[in-house]
């Protein structure tokens, strides 16, 4: 890391030791490994202004680093190169799992609010953005589909959704992609769930169905894995 990502990633691990040392730990570890955080920023993909939903936001890790790239930036700590970052978003996170919830909200304090749900019974109010990163895939397709028909009546014209799965036509990427989803689930007593992959190509039409323009951008930088990110934008009119 360059000397501008290391204190943004400072910044948003450490308020994770307020919840513990295993919720530090992981936090320290999803952002430097997982390259999806830094690239929402990076890729300039999220709006200015509105309400920011993450659905399954887990620790809520990456409201931590909205949190902290607006602070690094306002100070300018700042990767160069990098857009600026949403500097008036509301952030509200949805999450199953009660100790996720918890640590993101001594982490977090009264800078985002995080609660305890089900995404698929969530209350969407109207919003910007809805971010769901590695979470889709474990609703079967008819509980896709009315998620993502909620989602879309949800987004104001103009707003988008951001989607990363994996592609399910990469081959041994993939199967690398589903094991570890696999051992993921195992630590959330999820050994058996069945999975709803789809491709690439399978991910865009589906979105469309619902309206969405979609652009791909990948999203394993740095991983074995075959996740890419879909920007879904519903049409401003």
């Amino acid at each position: 890391m360059h000397s501008q990502l290391t204190l943004l990633y400072k910044a948003a691990t450490d308020p994770y030791a307020q919840a513990g040392r295993h919720a530090w730990h992981f936090a320290r570890g999803k952002l430097k490994y997982d390259p999806a955080f830094f690239g929402l920023l990076k890729h300039g993909v999220l709006p200015d202004r509105g309400r920011l939903f993450d659905l399954g936001c887990g620790q809520g890790i990456l409201l931590s680093v909205l949190l902290a790239a607006r602070k690094q930036y306002a100070i300018g700590q700042w990767p160069q190169g990098w857009p600026a970052p949403p500097s008036q978003l509301t952030m509200h996170g949805i999450e199953l799992r009660e100790d996720c919830v918890h640590a993101a909200q001594q982490a977090l304090g009264d800078n985002a609010w995080v609660e305890t749900g089900d995404i698929q019974k969530a209350n969407l109010t109207q919003s910007a953005a809805v971010v769901l990163l590695d979470v889709l895939h474990y609703l079967d397709d008819e509980a896709q589909r009315r998620l993502l028909t909620h989602i879309a009546a949800s987004l104001e014209p103009g707003g988008v959704l951001l989607l990363r799965e994996t592609d399910a036509g990469a081959g041994l990427t993939f199967q690398l992609t589903h094991w570890a989803e696999r051992i993921a689930g195992f630590h959330r007593g999820l050994l058996r769930h069945k999975m709803c992959y789809r491709s690439t190509q399978e991910w865009v039409r589906l979105l469309e169905e619902f309206g969405f323009k979609v652009s791909l951008k990948p999203m394993s930088e740095g991983t074995p894995f075959s996740n890419f990110l879909f920007v879904a934008k519903k049409s401003a009119e």
